[in-house]
């Protein structure tokens, strides 16, 4: 898998400790290129259970039966819920191939896998930072000073819009968006 897939355009992981403000910067970030015409997909892992719809609903019901998928669907939106019953969470490459085409996916979470990440880093929060331990740290977002030397760009966690101006930017180095 690599950031400029075909099937899922640009990919950028969002990465940093439980915290440190990533969905609150996804939301600003998607709500802009949404709001700009693009096709923006999220990805969040979790490493929780999740639980999308109240127990006793007919498709959970039918899910707990032994459903291997239940899609619901709506006028409004649907979803497919898919039971591992045991097995291996798939991996992200397999996830992001379930996805429609986008201009952009952004993955939230998943540190470990070989992809452009984006860190989210408060030093107030007492943890160390990603970058230095990860080259593949392009971008740190946060409200903290840059160190100094070289290293990834240095964003303004506090000024959201210097975020999606290189985000922005980004995108149109990986040549699946156009000016």
């Amino acid at each position: 898998m690599s950031a400029t897939d075909p099937v899922a355009g640009a990919v950028l992981a969002v990465v940093g400790w439980s915290g440190s403000g990533k969905t609150t910067l996804l939301e600003f970030l998607v709500a802009q290129l949404a709001g700009r015409g693009l096709r923006v997909n999220v990805v969040k892992h979790s490493h929780h259970d999740i639980e999308l719809e109240p127990p006793q609903k007919d498709s959970a019901r039918l899910r707990m039966a032994g459903a291997a998928e239940v899609m619901i669907a709506s006028p409004y939106r649907y979803a497919i819920l898919r039971e591992l019953r045991g097995q291996p969470e798939p991996p992200l490459a397999e996830q992001l191939a379930r996805l429609s085409p986008g201009d952009l996916t952004l993955v939230e979470g998943y540190k470990w896998e070989p992809l452009p990440k984006l860190e989210v880093y408060r030093p107030s929060l007492g943890r160390a930072p990603l970058f230095p331990d990860d080259p593949l740290v392009v971008a740190v977002a946060s409200d903290g000073p840059a160190p100094a030397g070289p290293g990834p760009a240095w964003l303004d966690l506090n000024a959201p819009e210097t975020v999606l101006d290189w985000l922005i930017d980004w995108m149109l180095r990986q040549a699946k968006v156009s000016a």
